[in-house]
């Protein structure tokens, strides 16, 4: 039976999702079962053979739902072949450079023995839900900095993995 992987994101506009959803697809296309879940509706972890989760990043925080979702079900990860990724920057700085995991991330990280974190460009456009945001999109600061090029190469070295056969439990 081939590896099954679940993507998991925290997101509140949604910018997230699409980044979960694009590396899901390519995992897919390369021939690895995967689904793409909302952090916050995952109520198992223990089908998957790897997991891969994503997290907006607010204010220099990964999302709520990834950061519960990595606490509630750090014992099965920590057994699983583990990636994270983060979706922020409001500007070309992520595909510019490489941008290091936020403190928490970078804790959860060396905790649960994560094998590559990436951060992504976000994307806040009008429409987006919280003040915050609102007053970013109004002042101009807004934006799509998502690159589905880098998005789709970084899954794609995901898919390489011989997953099936590192599940450790």
């Amino acid at each position: 039976m081939p590896a099954m992987v679940l993507v998991a994101y925290g997101t509140t506009n949604g910018s997230t999702a699409r980044i979960a959803e694009t590396i899901a697809e390519v995992l897919r296309k390369g021939g690895v079962p995967t689904e793409a879940v909302s952090a916050h509706s995952v109520t198992d972890v223990a089908s998957y053979d790897a997991v891969v989760v994503g997290g907006g990043l607010y204010a220099g925080r990964w999302h709520k739902d990834a950061r519960r979702f990595v606490r509630r079900h750090g014992r099965v990860l920590a057994g699983r072949p583990l990636w994270f990724f983060s979706g922020g920057p409001l500007d070309a700085s992520a595909t510019e450079q490489d941008i290091p995991p936020v403190p928490g991330v970078r804790r959860a990280m060396t905790r649960l023995g994560v094998r590559a974190h990436v951060t992504f460009g976000g994307c806040l456009e009008e429409g987006a839900k919280g003040f915050v945001a609102r007053k970013i999109v109004s002042s101009g600061k807004g934006g799509d900095f998502r690159d589905f090029g880098q998005i789709e190469a970084w899954a794609t070295d995901i898919g390489t993995e011989p997953v099936s056969e590192m599940r450790s439990d």
